[in-house]
């Protein structure tokens, strides 16, 4: 059988858990999962670095020894995992004595092959990461990644031959391009290593300054420096040097955050070619979490919660929004209002509704038990290639960490079916006593609805297992739904005629959005009438009108507030349905999206909509819409729009206006 083997980062106990480390760790177990859905053998590890400076400092904060503040904390992340749908194979402490024992034979192997060796060192030293800089290595004097000025140390220590292995990491990079992905991470290790920056790598910390870690087999005045520590553990845990999982699943591949780049990519692969050991297939590389554009920090109190997440929101619901959210590599923004968004726009607009529309027509038509069909039509057939097409690029993508590419590609599937209801109208089928047709329309939907449920599995584990309970399949708790995805994708079928069903299906309930803008203050009003009002003219393009002193009563009542118009004044008016071709954020907008709607003009229109709080790009791409084509043009922030994208909004969030089955672009509205 095939194996593989993923891994996180080994968290740092000097504080607890946050959405970064769970974002990682929930990415980590869906590719676990996605790879037992391929029939693979599969080896999850994840665990925490508890050695260093920063521990001893944390530590004696909270009047505790090192040994009980680690016990601590380590503990509240073994405990966050299993709450966040996370099934890890082991979990690995690097002050466990076998993890330590590796260390020591891992070092002795090095300092034996000549590798490491004592010397007199003076460098800039930044407590925060732990580690010594050279003089190129800083900006503007300052460690990157804190911003403050390291300490000049000078002491003697042990060093690794790093730089002895640059020029062969250098070409095994360049001649590997996807053992760094994103190829963005590729470029940046790239440049780094071509900058002449990089040099030995100290090792060790005498005693004198720093007891708290595993001492050098070869002196017992040092003890290992925590970076060449933790990296070891992805070999520790698997038993390095005799141990079967170690024969089984190494090589395997690593998922870290982007600021720990250099070790994972420089160090790790240096230390793992000087001890003659394979190196790793792929380091995967993701970007940041940002919260109102800054990025996540327990000093300035803007720190995620993730299991806070998942209990107001639904788990599967919000490991789906990470996953979908952030774009694999980049940086992605995190809000409630958008996790919200989320949920009710794919979740339950979209996959909910299907199941459940679904699942009550079969119940009225065919008592709760699959039909049997006969034969696919025209129609059928398509939806049939549409759905081995999606799965084939969901399969695809999600193995190359492409996960928010992935799950569009799905959810092409998923709008398609929402389509084809509409366009097959079932309760016409029904009404006009058409049941041999209504039965094969139903089975087209419900196997497809299958076979979504079952690609979902490696991102939202518990709703699609209760999905395909929905659907009459048996599912084990943990374990992969079928044998093997591949064979899923090329056989349109897995549901037999006779199976039970769920009457009905209520996976995501509709979210009211919390107004943020609520509370005690007397200028609550006004701020959210202001905001809206924003909103609106950024939708419009129009310039800012007179202040609005209107209540939010009488703002709810816009009947009230426009005069009549007659039918000529109507008429006037050029509604048409268009589809978005392009898609992107203004360049100079951040509420703004650049539209290109074809309206069967020749030319696609370039249409400005305030949008971009409410939608990615991604999901309107594709979408057909309603909009105003004989506004003024009107130039916004650089670019001029010809038109006006027609939406609606309440309390429960933005929707765009469209139609209900697939019409020809440029189709008046009337």
């Amino acid at each position: 059988m095939k194996t593989y083997s993923i891994t996180t980062p080994i968290y740092y106990v000097n504080a607890d858990p946050h959405l970064g480390h769970a974002y990682t760790t929930i990415v980590a177990d869906s590719l676990a999962r996605f790879h037992k859905l391929s029939g693979e053998d599969v080896f999850f590890l994840t665990g925490t670095d508890e050695h260093g400076d920063k521990i001893v400092q944390a530590a004696e904060k909270q009047g505790q020894s090192p040994q009980e503040f680690v016990d601590t904390i380590s503990a509240r992340f073994q405990a966050l995992w299993p709450s966040l749908g996370i099934a890890n194979d082991r979990f690995v402490r690097t002050t466990d004595p076998a993890h330590k024992q590796v260390v020591q034979d891992f070092l002795q192997k090095v300092y034996d092959a000549g590798d490491i060796y004592f010397g007199e060192f003076g460098g800039h030293y930044c407590y925060g990461c732990e580690r010594f800089y050279t003089e190129k290595e800083l900006e503007d004097g300052l460690c990157p990644q804190h911003l403050t000025k390291p300490e000049f140390i000078s002491e003697k220590n042990y060093f690794f031959r790093m730089s002895k292995y640059l020029p062969w990491l250098r070409e095994h990079i360049a001649a590997t391009p996807d053992f760094i992905r994103p190829e963005r991470y590729r470029n940046e290790v790239l440049a780094m290593l071509e900058s002449g920056a990089l040099e030995d790598l100290c090792i060790s910390r005498p005693k004198s300054r720093l007891t708290w870690g595993i001492e050098l087999p070869f002196d017992k005045d040092y003890v290992c420096y925590v970076w060449f520590d933790a990296l070891i553990n992805y070999i520790s845990a698997l038993g390095w040097p005799d141990g079967a999982d170690f024969a089984r699943f190494w090589p395997g591949e690593h998922l870290v955050a982007k600021d720990i780049l250099k070790p994972h990519a420089v160090f790790w692969p240096t230390m793992l070619k000087a001890a003659g050991l394979p190196l790793y297939r792929h380091l995967n590389v993701h970007g940041y979490w940002l919260v109102r554009d800054t990025k996540m920090s327990k000093s300035l109190g803007n720190v995620v919660d993730p299991l806070q997440m998942g209990r107001s929101y639904g788990l599967d619901a919000f490991r789906y929004f990470l996953l979908r959210e952030m774009h694999f590599g980049s940086d992605a923004s995190f809000s409630e209002d958008a996790l919200i968004g989320r949920i009710n726009a794919d979740l339950a607009n979209d996959l909910g509704n299907l199941f459940s529309r679904v699942l009550s027509m079969t119940a009225k038509y065919f008592g709760s038990i699959v039909p049997e069909g006969r034969g696919l039509a025209e129609e059928d057939a398509a939806i049939a290639e549409l759905c081995a097409t999606a799965m084939r690029n969901y399969s695809q993508l999600f193995g190359h960490v492409q996960f928010a590419q992935a799950l569009e590609s799905l959810w092409e599937l998923v709008r398609a079916l929402n389509k084809y209801v509409d366009s097959q109208a079932p309760w016409t089928l029904y009404k006009q006593g058409n049941m041999e047709r209504l039965a094969t329309v139903m089975l087209v939907l419900l196997t497809a609805m299958r076979k979504i449920a079952i690609c979902l599995w490696p991102v939202m584990p518990g709703i699609a297992t209760r999905m395909l309970e929905q659907l009459g399949q048996s599912v084990q708790a943990d374990s992969a739904p079928v044998a093997s995805l591949e064979a899923e994708i090329g056989d349109f079928d897995g549901l037999q005629p006779g199976t039970a069903l769920a009457a009905s299906s209520n996976l995501f309930p509709r979210i009211e959005k919390k107004d943020a803008e609520s509370g005690n203050s007397k200028n609550s009003t006004g701020k959210a009438l202001r905001k809206e009002k924003n909103r609106a003219e950024a939708r419009q393009g129009q310039a800012t009108a007179p202040a609005d002193t209107t209540t939010q009563a009488e703002a709810a009542d816009t009947t009230s507030r426009r005069p009549e118009i007659d039918f000529e004044q109507f008429k006037a008016v050029d509604l048409r349905v268009g589809t978005v071709v392009v898609a992107e954020k203004h360049p100079n907008a951040d509420r703004i999206l650049r539209l290109e709607i074809d309206f069967g003009e020749g030319t696609p229109r370039q249409i400005l909509s305030g949008l971009a709080e409410h939608f990615t790009p991604e999901d309107v791409l594709g979408q057909q819409v309603c909009a105003v084509l004989n506004l003024p043009p009107r130039k916004i922030r650089g670019l001029v729009s010809h038109g006006m994208v027609l939406t609606a909004q309440d309390g429960k969030g933005l929707r765009l206006l469209t139609v209900s089955g697939a019409v020809d672009n440029g189709a008046e509205i009337a």
